[in-house]
C-alpha cells in the first residue's frame, strides 16, 4: 500500500495542524461517516508518534503513516491525499493497485 501526499494537502496539514520538521500524521480507520471503500467508516486524522507503522510517506521531513492495524480499511487501495480546489480542505482518493 502506497500513501501519496500533494504539495498543497501537505502544507494544509503543516498549517493547520502545527506540523514540524520530525512529525507525526497519522491515518486511521473511524467508525462512522462516508468512505467508498469501507461501509460504516471513515478516515480520520491525527498528529501523533506511530506504534507499529504498516504504511509510510515522508513530505518536508513530516511522516504521514496508517498503523498497520488500520490496513485493513484501505482494502488494497492506495491513498492519495490532494486539497480540494473549492473547500480547500483535505481530500481523500482511494485507488486499486
Amino acid at each position: 500500500m502506497n500513501i501519496t501526499i500533494h504539495d498543497d494537502a501537505a502544507a494544509w496539514y503543516e498549517n493547520e495542524m502545527g506540523l514540524s520538521k520530525g512529525g507525526y500524521m497519522r491515518f486511521f480507520a473511524r467508525y462512522g461517516g462516508f468512505s467508498t471503500v469501507q461501509q460504516g467508516f471513515s478516515l480520520g486524522v491525527s498528529k501523533e508518534e506511530p506504534d507499529h507503522i504498516g504504511a509510510k510517506t515522508e513530505k518536508n521531513d513530516v511522516t504521514y503513516y496508517i498503523e498497520e492495524k488500520d490496513l485493513w480499511y484501505f482494502d488494497g487501495h492506495d491513498l492519495i491525499v490532494d486539497l480540494h480546489p473549492v473547500g480547500k480542505e483535505p481530500e481523500f482518493k482511494y485507488e486499486k493497485k
